[in-house]
């Protein structure tokens, strides 16, 4: 078992968060379902703690078809009201209508650059933008980055929704956009490794 003092320090709170900590944040990720799903559950996570999203992710899987934005894209009225009152989800309009809102974006997007991976990993930093030294110090510190700003801009102008800067920097240290695990993370090295070995679409 993984000491915590071995983990970057918010993923050591609860088993949740060290789990997602450890097997999922920051690997890099080529799943149009999957990036579609963080895109949007980073919206909805807007003035909530991450935490409380991951208790209901199997929750928002359900309601929203297993993110499959084909089908997100089919929405209509009834499922927002069905939606308003799941408890399984974090019942807001807006990023609800959001959701539906994005996956009409999705689809628009796989027409004209193939695939979301194509489009997103368009925003991979380069390594000369990342801090040569990451503690946690200065994770704290960094909310957004030129790049989250850049896909932030466009983004919107696209049409889609929910997609502030701060969203999509916790969007791309999700997605393994960017290797965010501290120095002193035992699995930097590991991700670091994946991101190495990954194939950028």
């Amino acid at each position: 078992m993984t000491n915590n003092n071995n983990r970057c320090p918010w993923g050591t709170s609860e088993p949740l968060y060290e789990t997602y900590h450890d097997k999922e944040w920051g690997r890099p990720v080529s799943c149009d379902i999957r990036l579609f799903e963080k895109i949007c559950l980073e919206g909805f996570q807007s003035g909530l703690s991450w935490i409380t999203i991951l208790r209901k992710r199997e929750g928002f899987r359900a309601a929203f078809a297993g993110f499959d934005f084909e089908k997100v894209a089919k929405f209509d009225a009834n499922d927002v009201e069905r939606l308003v009152v799941d408890a399984g989800i974090v019942r807001h309009r807006g990023k609800i209508n959001a959701t539906i809102n994005n996956a009409n974006r999705a689809l628009e997007m796989v027409e004209e650059f193939g695939s979301l991976a194509t489009y997103f990993w368009g925003f991979e930093p380069k390594p000369e933008t990342r801090p040569s030294e990451l503690s946690w110090e200065v994770l704290k510190t960094m909310a957004t980055t030129q790049e989250s700003v850049a896909l932030s801009k466009d983004l919107k102008k696209r049409g889609w929704k929910f997609v502030g800067p701060t969203t999509c920097y916790a969007f791309m240290q999700a997605m393994g956009l960017v290797n965010d695990h501290i120095e002193t993370c035992y699995c930097r090295a590991e991700v670091e490794a994946e991101r190495d070995a990954f194939k950028r679409p």
